[in-house]
């Protein structure tokens, strides 16, 4: 080993107690320290930090980190003076610190005790704060996130591309650009921006061979994750979501059904996000649920899964979040929830912008689109999109595709076809126009280029758009065709594409996932769930009759049929539960409900079903304004006449409105109102006919029972009181 070889271990060991270097770290700090510029492109856990940590403390002067984000920044300063002997080796200099603070960094980097300074870009550009670190020595820049930089990055920043120029003002020194994600186009872009087209570029597989990557529908989503969750007791997640809201209402949701889970967000004050990530680091809270914002940075190794409530806006942000699990090298499970409303959804927010930045935003999203939609190994996909081949044999079932794959078939003439329609329309269309091309749709494109007299036009009439789309996919990922970034996705044809035309192989083709219908879907199994096993009930049907016989008494004695029919609905495996079940008292279920709880316990294992009672889902209130006002203004005993009219409303839509609220679980006392206009034995008779009679909650069968004796506004205000007494 070289002298300066000895040196990086003998520093990497003082430092950070590591004995070896991973992967190319030692070959990234060694080009650094020769005063090369370099671009280090890791994925996410595999060790960006220490690749400017280290040389950091080994040269004269103070190192200029450029980090995106303030939580980032201190969480990297806190890590590093564990390493040190003083707080003084590692300063932020942003906005958040006060006049004093600000002083006594500037005062340690003079003193020569500051060997890593992290800023915000936007600290950069000020005057005062460029002239002083003009004044003292700088060992190197290094900018993390460097993505930042690109339009074509996930995290476009322009504040990031004025850094070459502020640089320059501070004092030439080397720069290293970092990045967990960069495809080849934003690799170019940093380097083009930066100045330094001729850094050595040390890039790191992207494969993650440790993260399960899964695409669901966005079915039943927040009684799905919920369902996740449980089943990974007391390990420690986050969830993304793309809106604020939407993050304080998942947390919540899982806060009620028991998760210990905290929000994490930019709208949240600074305390609030600092204490929650702590308390995530420091396991005090299992889940964080979260924006984009968070996990940039964080150095939290066992991560054991991420789950997206939303699909990404592109691969780049669907990779580096899902990076975060994992990064121990154990386990890392990354589930997604698809719908195409979703893309619609982020397509929208796009409208307004410049057309040029629409047009990437656009891109970027048919990408994630394809990925969440293609039935081919998603690992093979994804490196494909950041410039690497993977051979889809060593994903090793780590991903749902690969675990329950679809059935191939031979799809070497349409994959002819597709090439010869691209050749033929000279490569001057994306994917959608040469499917309209191939299916024969006539479009304003089709018509002002005059494409339906292509000889291409129509001929793949036969398959649906959906399939073409699946062909394209293919056939880009197995390196066939190239897609032009330039001119945001034209379909060019390369040497293999005209090799297979002149020598056409066998080509198997998969149909993508078809998620067009998850409407219905969910509909079906909101049905579904409200209808009881009729298989279960063949069976205990069977044993009633079985017992029956036994005890000499006829099977309806034992329990009726709506008894049995609610057990094949509601799967009771206990006496208590039992109890629950329609018109099955506490003697009945101890004289007869043990075979039956036996034998409902047995089938559940046996055919893995999903019990209502280990899933019912709590919801929260939505706390709106209305909501809000309704319930303090009962807790204040205020005549309903007056608070509907408070809000414009009349009297059966707020009726309707405390349902609602009593029916997601919260308790609204109106027993003040109810004492107003019926005495204590018609609300007993009402509440005993609910508790006792009644074998559903409709009005309409009330209304019967009682023939025309309460009003239907009668029924419904002790309908609520009942459930907020019993249910709540």
């Amino acid at each position: 080993m070289s002298e300066t070889n000895q040196t990086l271990h003998t520093t990497l060991k003082k430092y950070f107690g590591f004995s070896n270097f991973k992967g190319n770290q030692e070959l990234v700090v060694q080009s650094l320290l020769e005063g090369h510029d370099v671009f280090v492109i890791k994925p996410t856990g595999g060790g960006k930090s220490l690749c400017y940590q280290l040389p950091a403390f080994m040269s004269e002067g103070t190192a200029i980190i450029v980090s995106p984000l303030i939580a980032l920044m201190k969480n990297q300063v806190d890590a590093i003076r564990n390493f040190a002997s003083n707080d003084s080796v590692a300063h932020v200099l942003n906005s958040s610190l006060t006049k004093k603070e600000a002083k006594r960094v500037k005062e340690d980097i003079k003193n020569g005790l500051t060997k890593l300074l992290y800023v915000a870009p936007e600290s950069l550009t000020k005057e005062d704060n460029i002239a002083f670190l003009n004044s003292v020595e700088i060992s190197f820049f290094a900018i993390d996130e460097a993505h930042c930089i690109s339009e074509w990055g996930h995290d476009f920043r322009p504040e990031y591309r004025n850094l070459r120029s502020i640089f320059e003002k501070i004092g030439k020194s080397p720069i290293m650009a970092l990045t967990a994600t960069a495809t080849e186009k934003v690799q170019e872009d940093i380097q083009k921006n930066l100045g330094m087209e001729n850094a050595k570029l040390y890039k790191s597989s992207f494969n993650r061979g440790n993260l399960f990557y899964e695409v669901r529908p966005k079915i039943n989503v927040n009684k799905e994750i919920i369902k996740f969750i449980k089943q990974h007791p007391k390990k420690s997640g986050i969830v993304y979501c793309l809106s604020r809201k939407k993050v304080e209402e998942i947390a919540q949701t899982l806060q009620v059904n028991g998760i210990n889970a905290l929000p994490y967000h930019a709208g949240l004050d600074v305390n609030t996000r600092a204490r929650h990530q702590d308390a995530f680091l420091m396991e005090d809270c299992n889940v964080i649920v979260a924006t984009i914002a968070f996990g940039m940075g964080i150095d939290k190794p066992d991560v054991r899964f991420v789950v997206h409530h939303d699909i990404p806006k592109s691969l780049e942000s669907y990779y580096q979040e899902t990076g975060r699990a994992g990064r121990d090298g154990g386990e890392g499970i990354c589930v997604a929830f698809y719908s195409y409303k979703d893309i619609e959804k982020l397509d929208k927010f796009m409208q307004g912008k410049p057309v040029a930045e629409q047009e990437i935003g656009k891109q970027l999203l048919l990408e994630t689109v394809s990925f969440a939609e293609t039935s081919m190994c998603r690992r093979k996909y994804i490196l494909h999109y950041f410039g690497e081949f993977f051979d889809d044999e060593n994903c090793n079932k780590l991903c749902d595709n690969c675990k329950n794959p679809k059935k191939q078939n031979e799809g070497k003439e349409n994959v002819l076809l597709l090439l010869k329609a691209i050749k033929e329309s000279k490569e001057k269309f994306k994917a959608k126009e040469l499917v309209n091309i191939l299916i024969g749709k006539m479009t304003a494109m089709i018509n002002d280029y005059n494409c339906n007299k292509l000889e291409a036009f129509s001929k793949g009439n036969n398959k649906d758009a959906a399939y073409w789309h699946a062909v394209i996919r293919q056939v880009l990922v197995q390196g066939l065709l190239d897609k032009d970034i330039e001119s945001y996705g034209l379909l060019k044809l390369n040497s293999e594409s005209r090799a297979f035309m002149e020598n056409p192989k066998s080509f198997m083709i998969t149909e993508d996932h078809d998620y067009t219908d998850i409407e219905k879907q969910e509909a079906q199994s909101n049905v579904k769930s409200a209808v009881f096993d009729a298989i279960l009930l063949d069976i205990l049907k069977d044993l009633r009759k079985k017992i029956a016989k036994t005890k000499n008494l006829p099977p309806f004695v034992l329990f009726q049929d709506p008894s049995l029919e609610d057990m094949a609905l509601q799967y009771p495996i206990t006496i208590e539960e039992l109890t629950n079940i329609n018109g099955v008292g506490t003697g009945k279920a101890n004289r007869f409900g043990k075979e039956f709880i036996a034998c409902i316990s047995d089938y559940v294992k046996e055919n893995n079903i999903d019990r209502p009672q280990d899933m019912v889902v709590k919801s929260i209130v939505n706390k709106s304004g209305l909501k809000v006002y309704i319930i303090q203004s009962t807790d204040r005993k205020l005549p309903l006449g007056d608070i509907a009219s408070a809000k414009g409303l009349d009297m059966p839509s707020l009726i309707k409105e405390i349902e609602n609220i009593v029916y997601s679980g919260t308790k609204v006392d109106i027993n003040y109102y109810i004492d107003d206009i019926l005495d204590e034995d018609q609300q007993e008779e009402i509440f005993d006919y609910f508790k006792e009679d009644a074998e559903t909650d409709s009005i309409d069968e009330a209304m019967t029972e009682f023939d025309g004796d309460y009003e239907e506004e009668d029924l419904r205000l002790m309908r609520i009181k009942f459930l907020s007494d019993m249910a709540n």
